[in-house]
């Protein structure tokens, strides 16, 4: 993709979060267009985005679990960028008509005390994490999810330029040392208005969540990009996406590690 191309595309994905109004599929618009196409889109909304005021507190892996890379025939993960007016207090409400098609995943988010980039190992995200805890990840897409032309449904290089499909997240209040709990057999029972709907384990997240963030950290590094102290990285869901129509309660019970619950008007 040309710069004009990759520029229009990252202005477009920004109105649509604006205006709540999904526009047709990227990989549509652009046939030839690569991972490295859809990194860039996303990069010029984070450039478009600091500009406007808004601040990066973070970064979401999603695509880690086996199910959702066997479902959307890719092998790798993807990242996007967490942003300040993104972040809902946990037990929160989310106002009517703040996304478009909200959905949840339940994750293990790791705070950082020290920055994590380049060919890193797990003893080094362990080393720089400051604490883990609960979280709800709210997902929300401004690509339409299948092209209603041809049916044809969007694609990874789709969901990355959509900024991994993130819109916003909720912590718990609970802390753990990243050394302390088996982050493997941490999994949470997530309730919808009252009612068991999934439940999963840390495991499934790269058979351990701590190497979501090895693979972060080596991806960013090659964009030239890094993980900052504060920040906060969500590492990946162990249920699959769960639809939050409005009137929506979720709560996430993580056993000993924590709970976080979130609401929708």
């Amino acid at each position: 993709m040309t710069r004009d191309e990759i520029a229009t595309a990252a202005a477009d994905l920004l109105e649509a979060e604006r205006t709540r109004t999904q526009i047709g599929l990227l990989s549509k618009r652009h046939p030839g267009m690569t991972l490295d196409d859809a990194y860039a889109i996303q990069t010029a909304q984070m450039a478009q985005s600091l500009a406007a005021g808004r601040e990066i507190i973070g970064w979401k892996i999603g695509l880690t679990s086996k199910v959702m890379q066997e479902a959307l025939k890719i092998d790798t993960p993807d990242s996007g960028v967490l942003y300040d007016d993104m972040l809902f207090p946990n037990g929160g409400t989310v106002p009517a008509g703040r996304f478009i098609q909200p959905r949840i995943e339940a994750e293990i988010a790791f705070v950082m005390k020290a920055p994590l980039g380049g060919d890193v190992t797990r003893e080094d995200v362990l080393a720089a994490t400051d604490y883990v805890t609960p979280s709800l990840e709210i997902l929300d897409t401004r690509i339409l999810r299948a092209d209603p032309e041809t049916g044809r449904a969007r694609v990874i290089t789709d969901t990355v330029s959509d900024n991994a499909a993130n819109a916003g997240l909720v912590l718990g209040d609970t802390r753990s040392a990243p050394d302390a709990v088996d982050l493997r057999w941490t999994g949470a029972i997530l309730r919808k208005d009252g009612e068991v709907v999934a439940t999963g384990l840390g495991a499934a997240v790269l058979d351990d969540p701590v190497m979501g963030l090895v693979w972060l950290a080596r991806r960013m590094h090659e964009y030239g990009q890094r993980i900052e102290a504060g920040q906060v990285v969500l590492s990946g869901s162990f249920i699959a996406p769960v639809e939050c129509p409005p009137g929506t309660s979720i709560t996430a019970d993580f056993g000993p590690f924590g709970q976080v619950a979130i609401s929708f008007e």
